[in-house]
């Protein structure tokens, strides 16, 4: 987040929404920086929980309850939409862009931050993409950097930075703890990892350490402005 941070020039007091925010880390990170944030989540008591951490923290915040899809705010609301770890669930991916897109102002910033799939390694995304669903039926899809390069083409947004980074996943029953995942899933994910390919294998770096199941997560970071004129360049 720091790093992305320091290509995103804001005014001192910026308008931000935090899309999709969960247990808001993100939007209550900005809130701190003294920026003006709206944290959104389509789950109420998610909502609840960011409003009792921003009272134990002093900020002052504005929680609203709608998807990521469809934003209830005027055009041009924002200087950042931020979005971080949820865009994977989305059922439409391309209205949310179009949507964060509708509500930046001229020279606004769009971050996004999630989990991803490397571009041409179809063997891997196929692998990831049916670990995930098995592990979490609310996950919908990993989009590849390429991809959402695309989207935010469509509406008007230019990417300036779209980079693929490893996060370890360190250990496999941690992961199906996190999603209450059913004891058939999680047989069906242990024949998944047992007969993963080579290439699967090579490029996530599968393997074991002391007992656990490991691999490395490609995670994007992507940073995308809309033109201060409206053109795309």
């Amino acid at each position: 987040m720091a790093a992305a941070l320091e290509n995103i020039p804001l005014p001192a007091r910026g308008d931000v929404l935090d899309a999709a925010c969960g247990a808001g880390h993100t939007g209550l990170h900005f809130a701190s920086l003294g920026h003006k944030v709206t944290l959104s989540d389509i789950a109420a008591p998610m909502l609840e929980r960011v409003r009792e951490a921003a009272r134990q923290r002093a900020l002052l915040v504005e929680t609203r309850e709608h998807t990521a899809e469809e934003l209830p705010y005027p055009d041009g609301s924002f200087d950042l939409v931020t979005c971080r770890v949820a865009a994977h669930h989305f059922s439409s991916p391309a209205q949310f862009v179009r949507e964060s897109a509708r509500v930046l102002r001229k020279g606004g910033f769009f971050l996004l931050i999630d989990g991803s799939v490397p571009d041409d390694q179809p063997a891997v995304e196929a692998w990831l993409h049916e670990v995930e669903k098995l592990r979490d039926p609310s996950h919908a899809r990993l989009l590849s950097p390429r991809s959402w390069r695309g989207l935010c083409a469509a509406p008007g947004l230019v990417v300036t930075t779209a980079e693929l980074q490893p996060l370890k996943q360190p250990d496999l029953e941690w992961y199906f703890e996190t999603a209450a995942t059913p004891d058939e899933n999680r047989k069906q994910v242990r024949a998944l990892v047992a007969e993963a390919p080579a290439e699967v294998r090579a490029h996530l770096q599968l393997s074991e350490e002391g007992g656990k199941v490991v691999w490395w997560w490609p995670r994007l970071t992507l940073i995308a402005r809309k033109a201060d004129d409206g053109s795309r360049s």
